[in-house]
């Protein structure tokens, strides 16, 4: 029920996209979509989040999680199209498996988007946005990066330039 109101106010505000916790389970992320089936074209893209970008295996073994990052986002990925999501946040570097895997129209939104030159900082599994996009991103998600850039918009424009030149 939070979940489900707390997605249904985001709407109501005009949020575009929003994610949550497949971790959450089936029930909920069904109730969050259920809150938004009045809305029609104007309903949020909602995705939910697999594993954090800044989690290895070893950190998923410390959780309790014994398969593989690719297995565990690959099914969390399943839950998330089964319960009626538009997309899951993603490691660009499982973005390619998931392409393989799932319909065409399913959102694949990466955070952990670094070039060679840019600090990883916390981020374990990182991937260069004209990577990501030939991987099947269709969402670039890039903070850090950009936003403690001596020159964020120089920033920006670089990322961007990259991107362009693998289209």
């Amino acid at each position: 029920n939070t979940v489900a109101n707390a997605v249904s106010v985001a709407a109501d505000l005009g949020v575009w996209m929003l994610n949550l916790h497949i971790s959450g389970g089936m029930k909920m992320m069904e109730a969050a979509r259920r809150s938004l089936e009045t809305r029609g074209a104007k309903s949020p893209i909602l995705v939910g989040v697999t594993v954090l970008t800044s989690l290895s295996k070893k950190d998923l073994m410390q959780i309790g999680i014994k398969t593989s990052v690719e297995e565990h986002v690959t099914s969390l990925a399943l839950l998330a199209r089964d319960s009626g999501l538009d997309g899951v946040v993603c490691s660009a570097s499982e973005t390619k498996l998931l392409r393989s895997l799932l319909p065409k129209d399913f959102c694949l939104v990466t955070p952990g988007i670094r070039r060679l030159e840019d600090t990883k900082n916390d981020q374990k599994r990182t991937v260069g946005p004209a990577e990501a996009i030939r991987n099947g991103s269709d969402y670039l998600v890039v903070g850090r990066p950009i936003i403690r850039a001596k020159s964020p918009i120089n920033a920006l424009i670089e990322f961007n330039s990259a991107i362009t030149k693998f289209n």
